[in-house]
């Protein structure tokens, strides 16, 4: 018998096997499996940025209806469970321990095929897959995409609907170096006649989407066009906005922040729209209402102290790191604002911090224990602001910053979310002691 431990240690250990980009390994595992996707109602969701916030926006409102709604994000942020999620709860020890025994002896078997064994990314889509299917059946389930789209191992499914919510350069190893070579790719989980909603703005990557759509005799919605959002209030602890389509005109609120959260409430709303007119799921403007009221993403925005104030935010590409920017704009006009960064070099880094040197007012860089972490002196060349630092010690500069910080100062933790599931916990142990003392 597995214990849970022995179980993660062996679903990492499938990290040797790298990204193994191609569906037809996934398709042969889950045929040994008795193909439990088959059995699921989804929505699928790519993009660069953007895909959690939406996912949880949307479970949010599908649960505050009453459904029974299973996710698939990644990566996780504190706990390897929570990638696999139902109602909003990781999948328990024991279940993923089951999960694992169920899988792998067919992925160690399948080491002697011409397929070759599955990676760490197809092996846990195969477990969710199982595991909504027949250990925790879901009315519905919400997949995030891991990388990409065509290529993902999550796209061996026929959702209800199909999501992009954004295009941005990251991952061009993989994707490609244009616009249109990514949008390509996250097209790629267009599927014949079923609707699309689209959230992306630059016309040569929308351009990309609208042809896949009308390829594969898709409806497409698209943010801005097809329906719109636009920000009636900043409020103290989220966003307030209007909502325009053909079905439905109202107002929200959110608890999350930034007016790209809008973005993504807006496409959830809009996919919400979809689900009740073409698959017949039920809500209501009261549960559209109190689940984006009741979303919350971890490092989004995420405010970890009010006195000292104190955030953290995932912003992990160049994308990420504009919408950060203008939300610091937007929020902290009259604050001196401090950040402090670490990346993963694999990261196209510079176009990362260029956007800080007019929008804060000190930048520190520094480092953590991870792999493919970037370097505090390689990230401190790249930028010219001229209130920077390099920080060895990411623990003490925090210590010391909020003994510091005065009533009109801002503490921004940002960059890599491997980074922030390492602050995080850290600093909230921190807070409480400092504060007892």
């Amino acid at each position: 018998m597995l214990t849970y431990e022995k179980a993660v240690d062996w679903i990492h250990s499938r990290l040797r096997l790298g990204i193994k980009p191609g569906l037809e390994r996934m398709q042969y595992l889950l045929n040994e499996l008795g193909n439990p996707h088959e059995k699921l109602k989804t929505v699928h969701i790519g993009g660069t940025n953007g895909k959690g916030s939406t996912v949880t926006y949307l479970r949010n409102i599908l649960q505050d209806s009453g459904y029974r709604v299973g996710t698939f994000t990644s990566p996780y942020f504190e706990r390897f469970n929570e990638r696999i999620s139902f109602n909003g709860e990781p999948v328990a020890d024991e279940d993923l321990t089951a999960l694992v025994e169920k899988i792998k002896p067919v992925a160690e078997q399948m080491e002697h095929t011409e397929w070759g064994p599955p990676s760490e990314f197809e092996v846990i889509t195969a477990m969710s897959f199982f595991y909504f299917a027949e250990m925790k059946p879901a009315d519905l389930v919400l997949y995030e995409v891991g990388l990409g789209g065509r290529l993902d191992s999550t796209n061996v499914i026929i959702p209800m609907v199909s999501v992009i919510t954004s295009i941005g350069l990251d991952h061009m190893k993989f994707l490609g170096n244009s616009l249109e070579d990514i949008a390509y790719e996250k097209a790629g989980i267009i599927k014949t006649s079923v609707p699309v909603v689209s959230g992306v703005h630059q016309t040569e990557a929308a351009e990309v989407i609208q042809e896949r759509a009308e390829e594969l005799g898709c409806d497409l919605f698209e943010l801005g066009k097809d329906f719109t959002a636009e920000r009636l209030a900043i409020l103290e602890k989220g966003e307030s906005f209007s909502y325009h389509s053909t079905l439905l005109n109202g107002s929200y609120e959110l608890s999350m922040i930034g007016i790209h959260q809008i973005n993504n409430a807006a496409i959830a709303i809009k996919v919400m729209e979809l689900l009740q007119d073409r698959n017949g799921l039920r809500t209501s403007e009261a549960h559209v209402k109190n689940g984006l009221k009741k979303a919350v993403w971890p490092g989004r925005m995420e405010a970890l102290s009010d006195e000292p104030e104190i955030y953290i935010d995932g912003a992990h590409n160049p994308e990420g790191v504009e919408a950060l920017v203008k939300t610091i704009r937007d929020r902290f006009m009259g604050k001196k604002v401090t950040v402090l960064f670490s990346a993963l070099k694999d990261k196209d880094l510079k176009p990362m911090i260029s956007p800080f040197e007019e929008a804060v007012d000190f930048i520190g860089f520094t480092s953590f224990t991870f792999p493919r972490v970037a370097a505090v002196e390689e990230l401190y060349q790249l930028s010219s602001h001229p209130n920077k630092a390099r920080i060895p010690e990411w623990k003490a500069f925090i210590h010391q910053k909020i003994q510091d910080m005065g009533k009109n100062e801002v503490l921004l933790i940002t960059g890599s979310l491997y980074f922030l599931s390492e602050v995080k916990p850290y600093l909230l142990k921190y807070l409480e002691n400092y504060r007892k003392n």
